[in-house]
């Protein structure tokens, strides 16, 4: 776990940051962070000044410039920086979304099918999710786990979606692990 202790606004920052950046591959403009995390320019400005004082952040120069997150970044928020993360599919009212992946699945109240919840943890951002919107996630690599809910509230700041199962099927017989 990091020893830094990040503001809210700096999680969601940093956040949309990493977002960009894994859709881009390239530095991210001060400007398209404000516009995802629905902010002021000059405010991002200043908060990268504090995010590269942390080495979070680190800034490139010129017409293609703009912001990179650091390997601490990803620690900071403990989000895994893989190369070839395994792809878990996320549809979002039967659409599959491009540029998101889903990271984990916490399942709970599993002992309360009627209340039973999943947080998907999603890297990518979560903003154009909305509560009562039809989700389904997988096949998952190993168990080929599905599950489909309906968005009962989303946490942006971590990307995280939280669901009202509607169900979960995995296929009979030997797993693949």
């Amino acid at each position: 776990m990091s020893s830094i202790e990040l503001t809210s606004s700096q999680k969601t920052i940093l956040t949309a940051l990493i977002n960009l950046y894994r859709e881009s591959e390239s530095a991210v403009k001060g400007e398209d962070i404000a516009e995802e995390v629905n902010r002021n320019p000059g405010t991002i400005r200043n908060q990268m000044q504090s995010l590269k004082a942390l080495q979070l952040v680190e800034g490139v120069p010129g017409p293609k410039g703009g912001y990179k997150p650091t390997a601490n970044a990803y620690e900071a928020l403990d989000v895994d920086q893989m190369d070839e993360p395994a792809s878990v599919p996320l549809f979002h009212n039967d659409e599959q979304v491009e540029g998101v992946n889903v990271d984990e699945i916490d399942l709970s109240s599993v002992h309360h099918p009627e209340l039973c919840r999943a947080e998907i943890h999603v890297q990518g951002s979560v903003r154009d999710f909305h509560e009562g919107d039809s989700i389904r996630v997988g096949p998952t690599p190993l168990s080929k786990l599905v599950i489909r809910g309906t968005v009962d509230g989303k946490d942006d700041t971590n990307n995280i979606l939280i669901l009202q199962i509607d169900g979960m099927e995995a296929p009979v017989g030997e797993p693949s692990h």
